[in-house]
């Protein structure tokens, strides 16, 4: 630890990621939590294995066992119907989730218009847009514009990671 109680990893981080140096620390520290709350779920829920297609399936699954619980995502489906859905079009947000094929981009853009307001529906778009922070974080996309912007995606997306893990145990 340095004498201002940071790590030497952040040491480094702030001399040469760019932009992570001027990241507030919560914004530092809810990027943190994802890491390991992405790891935890991809550990228990996903049998350490996640893709689109398996997320997907862990959805039917829980839609046909009666577990989905998809309003208790309401805050967080909201959240990100704003982001991403303003004015009766797409924000200019949307497109840098980079969905592929197999995310399911039409289902997500049919939840996040509210034109498709079906559970199981809302609750595989909020796991594709996880699916997506994920890819982007993990394979530097984020770091094109320095993390910034980037805190209260990852709150939201914190929030639900934990309530489908304490919802599925």
């Amino acid at each position: 630890m340095a004498d201002n109680g940071q790590t030497a990893s952040e040491l480094w981080l702030e001399a040469r990621a760019p932009g992570f140096r001027d990241l507030p620390d919560p914004d530092r520290r809810v990027i943190f939590d994802f890491a390991f709350l992405w790891s935890l779920f991809e550990a228990q829920i996903m049998g350490n294995f996640a893709r689109a297609d398996r997320i997907r399936e862990q959805v039917d699954r829980w839609a046909a066992d009666g577990s989905l619980g998809a309003d208790i995502y309401n805050a967080e489906l909201a959240y990100f119907r704003t982001r991403y859905f303003s004015n009766g079009a797409l924000t200019h947000h949307f497109p840098f989730l980079n969905l592929r094929p197999s995310d399911h981009p039409d289902l997500v853009q049919a939840v996040i218009e509210g034109t498709n307001d079906d559970p199981r529906d809302r609750v595989l778009s909020l796991l594709m847009i996880i699916w997506r922070l994920r890819n982007n974080l993990f394979h530097g996309a984020k770091w094109a514009y320095e993390l910034r912007g980037q805190r209260d995606n990852f709150t939201h997306a914190n929030c639900i990671l934990v309530s489908a893990r304490s919802s599925h145990p």
